[in-house]
């Protein structure tokens, strides 16, 4: 068969149901095919190769499946790389693939012919062009295998129009054997054994989980180490809903904009585990005033993550839901060798002093919308049981403060690359992932304004996305910046000239609703999310709320700017 149906055979064994994608010229032999096999495998048609990149990225982050994406060569390709850099930074499988000019034409500054492996090689965990159509289905395989094994992440694999046209026979591997790749599953027994015994002598310890912890399934572990040994328990941006939010030994979220009490625990303690997290510049702050008097317990899949910023006392490597099953092996074990838990009791009412001094707040103004209350009516009106995707902003860490993630793949966002647009589609993504399934985008009207044009998709295959616009009129974290760190020298900040949001969804026929007065918040929200299909959610809020706390950049966590 021709390597476009090699394509299509090889992603329905590796149970692909849906891809989103954008046809071009170098693709056209694929896109012939997926219109006779469309029976087998869903394509979505978006308006935006971006749109495609981040709506694969939310597809996999709302199931741990393995998301897909088809793009065009040259400008498709490189329309392409943000989502593909943000898949990158975030740990997201996906498996892209792009088109290329035909094999004799590549060098020859064809036309939309764009080197998509070498731009694309700092930002793929790995990447491939395609040269025999023998090479096509083996190649497939091993880019699904590579993406979401180990750390995962996007492959891609640029496949030049005659590889697509030309004819093999199909085989498909059953197995991968890579000789070079070889992910470490088992953590050392020795480090697990010293690990553990640090964590029952702690007096002030503190559990650090991130987005890998996710990735690998690990929140029933984490839940039950926590548990066992009795650990308070924070999560980064991306690991928020690997322990539910209101579990008594949750701390919320830690870094830049987490709690007060989070980050003076952090700050505090005597020991921080961490599991699957990068201690990312957003978490540590001034690195070198980062839990000083904390020895360190750093467990990653990635050994070149281990030490990189901040040095681990107990290093780690290993899948973080096999380490934390093998941790709790070897507490049973001490435990029954005579080993005892320390009393934490002074701990945790200290914790609870700092949560008392300064909790989340904020002042409400009567009539005038304010963002927090907006996500928290939401949290009530669903449960807190809702699929959120985020957008970049002020909204994305009200959000993250004040929703509430009580189970994994939960809550969606751009966490590593901070990509503006990215809430939207990656919530249309989640949506086709999880039918049935209320899902929301939050998202501001700056971000809003860089992906909108996926209200076409989301009509045309009547995908039933909940889009709430926190409307500030101002690109609202970089105007809080501006007020903080410059002056209020709002440059460039200030949207002066935006749609009207209402008209616009309707526009493209989707229902809109607007609240400009906190009275309406409550209506507004109810009678949308209750609405049959996609529907618009506009609120016009406080123009210069501002997010608190605040680590400012080069601080130590204990130097936040509480408001």
């Amino acid at each position: 068969m021709r390597g476009a149906r090699i394509l299509v055979e090889a992603l329905r064994c590796e149970g692909v149901e849906h891809i989103f994608g954008y046809p071009g010229g170098a693709v056209l032999h694929v896109y012939d095919e997926i219109n006779r096999h469309e029976d087998r495998i869903k394509h979505y048609l978006v308006r935006h190769e971006q749109g495609a990149l981040f709506a694969a990225a939310g597809y996999a982050q709302a199931t741990g499946k393995t998301g897909v994406a088809l793009v065009t060569s040259g400008p498709g390709g490189t329309n392409a790389v943000t989502g593909i850099a943000n898949a990158f930074m975030d740990s997201i499988p996906v498996v892209v693939f792009t088109g290329q000019v035909p094999t004799h034409l590549i060098g020859n500054d064809a036309f939309q012919e764009a080197d998509l492996t070498g731009i694309t090689r700092s930002c793929t965990k790995h990447n491939y062009l395609v040269k025999h159509v023998e090479e096509l289905a083996p190649t497939i395989k091993e880019a699904f295998y590579v993406a979401s094994s180990g750390r995962p992440g996007p492959v891609l694999i640029d496949m030049p129009k005659d590889m697509t046209a030309q004819e093999a026979e199909f085989r498909y591997p059953e197995t991968i054997n890579m000789r070079s790749y070889k992910p470490t599953l088992q953590g050392h027994p020795g480090q697990v054994r010293r690990a553990v015994e640090l964590m029952l002598r702690a007096r002030r310890p503190v559990l650090y989980v991130g987005g890998g912890a996710i990735a690998a399934g690990a929140h029933e572990e984490v839940r039950r180490l926590a548990e066992k040994l009795n650990l308070p328990t924070t999560c980064t941006l991306m690991g928020l809903g690997t322990f539910p939010a209101s579990h008594p030994l949750s701390l919320g979220m830690l870094g830049m904009h987490g709690g007060y009490w989070t980050n003076m625990a952090v700050d505090n303690s005597d020991l921080l585990i961490s599991i699957g997290a990068r201690f990312d510049d957003r978490v540590t702050g001034k690195l070198d005033q980062f839990a000083r008097g904390a020895q360190i317990i750093h467990v990653d899949i990635d050994p070149s993550c281990i030490s990189k910023n901040v040095k681990a006392d107990v290093p780690v490597v290993g899948d973080a839901r096999v380490v934390v099953q093998q941790m709790l092996a070897e507490v049973e074990r001490q435990l029954d060798a005579g080993e005892r838990i320390a009393d934490r009791t002074a701990w945790f009412e200290q914790i609870q002093e700092w949560k008392r001094q300064h909790p989340f707040f904020c002042h409400d103004e009567g009539e005038v919308i304010k963002p927090q209350r907006v996500i928290e009516e939401l949290h009530r009106l669903t449960g807190g049981r809702a699929i959120v995707s985020a957008d970049v902003g002020q909204h994305q860490m009200w959000t993250a403060q004040l929703y509430g993630f009580e189970n994994p793949r939960q809550w969606l966002n751009s966490g590593g690359l901070g990509a503006m647009g990215y809430g939207f589609p990656a919530a249309m993504g989640a949506a086709v992932a999880r039918p049935g399934e209320q899902v929301v985008a939050v998202v501001g009207d700056g971000g809003f304004q860089m992906s909108f044009n996926e209200l076409a998709t989301i009509v045309e295959y009547d995908i039933p996305v909940k889009i709430l616009i926190i409307n500030n009129g101002y690109l609202g974290m970089v105007r809080q910046w501006q007020e903080q760190f410059y002056a209020r020298n709002y440059s460039h900040s200030n949207i002066q000239v935006a749609p009207d949001f209402v008209k616009l969804a309707e526009a493209y026929g989707v229902r809109a609703l607007r609240a400009t007065q906190a009275s309406e918040v409550s209506r507004v929200l109810a009678e949308g999310l209750e609405a049959r299909g996609p529907v618009l959610m506009e609120m016009q809020v406080n123009r210069e709320e501002n997010v608190f706390p605040i680590v400012p950049a080069g601080a130590a966590l204990k130097e936040m700017i509480l408001g």
